[in-house]
């Protein structure tokens, strides 16, 4: 059952982000003219708002996720009552309002939605226990209930060798696998890579930068370095194609045409797509020790969207 609060001041320390019956919208970031206080154990959760959202806008989260979040945010503040101290939430009252989205309105959610609520509770409770306001975090213990899609059929490692063979017929295809297998690029960081972020400077260590305009994605960015091979075969595909403001000047699809083609001389009959390659490399990597923090910084995913990526890298690189 739900606390009944009056909400008229959030805490003491901040001015609640929100009041009842408004919409959370967030299009575009404030500036802070002052210090936002840090929430301490004694914090209601009305006045958790501000400086969680300062707190999302920092570390470069999209507009759309501090909107979801600050929404969600607002109805667990609405459910547990405006005065609750962050240190009077508990997993049990937690799994309470979790309970209510599912089954206690007119409408149920999708499993997406709830998924990415209890993202929000991990983030934000996460947060919580970061800056020192928590000793422990409430959400530990409960879990990321999204349905899972397929496992991917991973190659074997002498079908990856083989397709490394057939791929070195076309310079284009081997400096593309090459670069995967060897980063694990998504699609659109292969596709948005120039000439300026390949960095020749030392031939025996190539490295690649990816670098995203504007903010919203500056956490992405990150350097990877390259074996030694990439040298040489870049440089015979930069004299062929002469790329000029992108390192592949054709389309997402023609890459996968050219992968594709490579795949059939291999001989394998197995689906294998560009996402595939960048699976190998993330299975490779636990496998060779790897951190899973680590990997997530090299892979440039988010922490939400690593709750469940995580879990489907290590079903791939360690199967019961």
């Amino acid at each position: 059952m739900a606390e009944e609060h009056a909400p008229p001041h959030a805490g003491a320390e901040q001015p609640s982000l929100f009041a009842p019956d408004t919409a959370v919208t967030v299009k575009q970031a404030p500036v802070s003219l002052v210090e936002i206080a840090l929430p301490s154990s004694d914090t209601a959760l009305g006045a958790c708002a501000l400086p969680y959202q300062d707190h999302l806008r920092r570390t470069d989260h999209s507009p759309y996720t501090i909107t979801c979040f600050l929404s969600d945010l607002r109805m667990l503040t609405e459910f547990l009552g405006y005065a609750t101290p962050a240190r009077g939430v508990t997993q049990e009252r937690l799994g309470a309002w979790l309970e209510h989205l599912r089954h206690g309105r007119d409408t149920r959610p999708a499993p997406k939605t709830m998924a990415r609520r209890i993202t929000f509770l991990k983030n934000f409770f996460g947060w919580l226990q970061e800056i020192g306001a928590l000793e422990r975090n409430p959400t530990e213990r409960i879990a990321l209930a999204r349905p899972a899609p397929p496992l991917p059929e991973l190659l074997f490692e002498d079908e990856v060798a083989r397709i490394e063979a057939a791929a070195a017929q076309d310079v284009r295809c081997h400096a593309l696998v090459l670069l995967l297998l060897s980063t694990g690029l998504k699609k659109e960081e292969v596709m948005g890579l120039t000439p300026g972020n390949v960095d020749l400077s030392d031939p025996e260590h190539p490295a690649i930068e990816v670098r995203f305009p504007g903010q919203a994605k500056r956490w992405r960015e990150r350097r990877m370095e390259l074996p030694a091979a990439w040298t040489e075969v870049y440089q015979r595909y930069a004299q062929r194609y002469r790329p000029q403001e992108r390192v592949f000047t054709c389309t997402d699809r023609n890459l996968n045409y050219v992968l594709a083609s490579a795949v059939r001389r291999a001989g394998i009959q197995k689906r294998v797509t560009l996402q595939l390659l960048r699976d190998i490399y993330a299975v490779r990597q636990l496998r060779a020790g790897v951190s899973l923090d680590t990997l997530r910084e090299r892979l440039g995913l988010s922490e939400e969207a690593w709750y469940e990526t995580a879990e489907k890298y290590r079903k791939l690189a360690f199967p019961a």
